[in-house]
């Protein structure tokens, strides 16, 4: 392979989608379709594609649409769920954050330290409980054996050491921090384009833009959201992936979706940061705020869990309360509350809960199980619901499993624990790649040759706009290898350029010149 190509058979175009929608709707029957391209059905895909079956993979949108894009980054251990005696999902929780970061993707999952400041509002009660939760959240560490180099052993911090971490913290009773550290994704779509892509790689049909208007056990009646062209994919096993929209393709299913809002901040707002943040709520015990550092001139902080009634949208809006209520917690520990006018761009996303109570509902989406579950729909669907961004795979492990067996096919064990996606290698072959950091922890191994489109076309080297680490180079890359057909697929999926609007607006040109030059080479 050469310094300008991509992983063999893993690029994602308009070109591949146009032909392999042909083939999928030519009327042959397929081993498994699945429905959904957030981290659950991408995963899926590569699962069954990995085990040697026929798979065809769509969604109405594209990668990452819904839910996948709108996490807080992390790749959570499982500590909040020891706290409500969730032991086997704790435990999960943190044998899937060490395959992700020893295993399948250490170019993108790596370690994030995080401070807990201990202010006046933090009693030294609520303090030694903390203390416990995080050598607790070590021996799931050491559980799910995850090596000590990858996540380090958490600490006390004196108030020097604190405010060196952060220094926006209020120095005025500060006695110190709890020092832990976690897993986080550089970019949680980037993690679903490259399980479409390593699927992709393994043969399986990866088409967004296509919409699945009805669903039965042996098939989809579809229809192309480009042309508005209908046809028909038959398959001998179907996987309903679509997260907090499955309600919308089966009946009987009871989600109760949450709210998890995100406010974007400019990173010179909280000065320095080489550590997030967990800022508690007051009058809660088991509750945080977090304050993440994004590495691209941005902060997010995060987030609430409130439910959502009524129709679920595309994308959710974000109330004026929710950002109220993080500013008030955030303000709580810094020396200079953040204003409403500084909040640059705020998203929310809806969590896929699985309403399981009997005895009525349980009062807040916070007491709902983030455990996951796979059902079978009374004409043969496999739908896989709840469950959380942390443990995709074993969500599509138990997906796949569940329909090769409901439905009598041949195939392999899941290799996927232990299979590597694209641009993953070892941590001494990314450290020795000759090209800048950044582009090494979004595009592993492949980073050489996104920095080597530039040599042939020196404008790519240039930021898409000024003040944002994002070049015209990746841009290109994600339309010709990672399936990007729109703008909003570079500016807001691609890339996390769309989620200041400023930026957005500003980029958008930029965004359709490249889609112009990629267009002139392959239409």
């Amino acid at each position: 392979m050469s310094h300008t190509e991509a992983a063999p058979g893993s690029s994602l175009s308009a070109h591949r989608r146009r032909r392999e929608l042909t083939e999928a709707a030519d009327g042959r029957t397929v081993d498994v379709l699945v429905v959904g391209l957030g981290a659950t059905g991408a995963g899926a895909t590569l699962d069954a594609a990995a085990r040697g079956l026929d798979v065809v993979a769509v969604d109405a949108h594209d990668l990452a649409f819904g839910t996948s894009r709108w996490s807080s980054k992390l790749i959570h251990g499982g500590l909040r769920y020891l706290a409500s005696a969730q032991f086997d999902v704790a435990h999960e929780s943190a044998v899937e954050r060490g395959v992700l970061m020893t295993r399948t993707a250490p170019h993108l999952v790596a370690a994030q330290p995080f401070m807990l400041p201990l202010t006046p509002l933090v009693s030294r009660g609520q303090a030694s409980l903390a203390w416990a939760g995080l050598r607790a959240g070590d021996m799931l560490r050491l559980a799910a054996r995850t090596p000590r180099p990858v996540l380090p052993a958490p600490r006390r911090l004196s108030a020097t050491e604190a405010r060196h971490l952060a220094p926006a913290v209020r120095a005025a009773g500060l006695r110190g921090g709890l020092l832990s550290w976690d897993g986080k994704v550089t970019d949680d779509a980037a993690l679903v384009t490259a399980l479409a892509r390593t699927a992709a790689a393994h043969g399986a049909r990866v088409l967004t833009r296509v919409r699945a208007l009805e669903l039965t056990g042996t098939g989809a009646r579809v229809r192309d959201e480009l042309t508005g062209e209908e046809g028909e994919i038959r398959a001998r096993a179907v996987i309903n992936a679509t997260g907090v929209w499955a309600g919308t393709l089966a009946d009987g299913i009871r989600i109760r979706p949450s709210r998890g809002t995100h406010l974007v901040l400019r990173s010179q707002q909280l000065g320095a940061l080489p550590a997030g943040l967990h800022i508690p709520v007051p009058g809660e015990t088991n509750r945080f705020v977090l304050v993440l550092p994004q590495g691209d001139g941005r902060v997010y902080v995060g987030l609430t869990d409130e439910p959502v009634e009524g129709a679920i949208p595309d994308v959710p809006e974000v109330p004026e309360t929710d950002i109220g209520f993080l500013l008030d917690v955030l303000g709580s520990a810094l020396d200079v509350p953040v204003g409403r006018d500084e909040v640059v761009g705020a998203f929310a996303g809806l969590r896929p809960l699985l309403d399981t109570s009997t005895g009525g509902s349980p009062d807040h989406t916070s007491d709902i199980s983030r455990r996951h579950a796979v059902l079978t729909s009374p004409d043969g669907v496999t739908i896989v619901v709840g469950g959380k961004l942390t443990t995709y795979r074993r969500m599509a492990q138990d997906a796949v499993d569940t329909a090769v067996a409901a439905r009598g096919l041949r195939a392999t064990p899941s290799p996927t624990a232990t299979l590597p996606m694209t641009g993953a290698a070892s941590p001494e072959r990314l450290r020795a790649l000759p090209v800048p950091r950044r582009l090494v922890r979004r595009y592993g191994t492949e980073a050489v040759a996104v920095h080597a489109l530039a040599t042939h076309d020196p404008t790519l080297a240039e930021p898409v706009l000024p003040g944002h680490p994002v070049t015209r180079a990746e841009l290109l890359w994600a339309v010709r290898h990672e399936g990007a057909l729109d703008e909003s697929d570079l500016l807001d999926r691609r890339t996390r350029i769309g989620v200041v609007p400023e930026d957005r607006a500003q980029a958008l040109p930029v965004a359709r010149e490249i889609l112009g030059k990629a267009a002139a080479v392959h239409p």
